[in-house]
């Protein structure tokens, strides 16, 4: 059999694919590299055609935006149209994140998709706490990020007065191609290395767990103590914010939201 070296053509990524000789050619061109008879020009043009270099930082924040972990935690109707962005049709798999998790310990990504009501602000603080770092989350609807139609003293009058919000996504409700749109946008700001320290108006560095537990085995420390008592303190001053407007408002405020 005769052997003829070829040069590789170069590939962009709408080129058609090869044909079966090209793929031979680059077989034993690898086959040469293994065995060391590649050398100059040849060995270099190898090297530019079949090498990327990148930064380990770089890689990592690839894999985390198209390997995310959403909680499955619905909240109103919005959760619906969650739901289908799953479906065939939208198909979130495409983007890596289509493996929804019941338990915050196994999720990095939440999507806060309905009204949020002063009983249910302290636990999804809670539940936000309790994620992997790092995490993210978005806002679905005009409920979730405002308060939406229901202006009264019962509903949070958006998410990020108790957690931090990467994505504000409007609508009521979104649809799943909005939803899909804002979840592209959360995975170009992940690639962009974001500047996390705004999260620590919320007390979002660390979670609250790291630092109950140094509470409860009876060695904590100044930094701890303090870390768990601003954690406490987030949600209590929203209702405490809030709580006047209900206490005198009766069915006032109520019919407002409705008004």
């Amino acid at each position: 059999m005769e052997v003829r070296r070829e040069k590789l053509r170069r590939l962009s990524p709408l080129s058609e694919p090869g044909s079966p000789e090209h793929l031979r050619v680059r077989q034993l061109r690898a086959r040469d590299l293994l065995r060391g008879d590649l050398d100059d020009d040849e060995l270099t043009e190898h090297v530019e055609q079949s090498v990327m270099t990148t930064t380990l930082d770089k890689v990592l924040r690839w894999g985390a935006s198209n390997s995310m972990f959403p909680m499955t935690f619905g909240l109103a109707c919005c959760a619906i149209e969650m739901m289908a962005m799953v479906t065939s049709r939208y198909d979130i798999a495409r983007f890596g994140a289509e493996a929804f998790r019941a338990s915050p310990r196994q999720a990095d990504f939440i999507i806060l998709s309905g009204r949020v009501s002063i009983k249910m602000a302290p636990v999804v603080r809670r539940v936000y706490d309790q994620m992997l770092e790092p995490r993210w989350a978005i806002s679905m609807g005009a409920c979730s990020s405002s308060g939406g139609m229901f202006a009264n003293y019962a509903v949070v009058q958006g998410a990020d007065k108790f957690m931090p919000v990467d994505i504000h996504i409007p609508g009521c409700p979104p649809r799943p191609e909005a939803l899909l749109y804002g979840f592209t946008k959360l995975q170009r700001a992940i690639m962009g290395n974001p500047d996390q320290g705004w999260r620590r108006r919320y007390n979002a560095i660390g979670t609250e767990e790291w630092a109950r537990d140094d509470v409860i085995a009876g060695q904590p420390s100044e930094a701890s103590e303090a870390a768990y008592g601003r954690a406490r303190q987030v949600v209590a001053r929203t209702v405490e914010s809030t709580g006047p407007e209900g206490a005198g408002g009766g069915e006032g405020p109520r019919g407002a939201g409705f008004g």
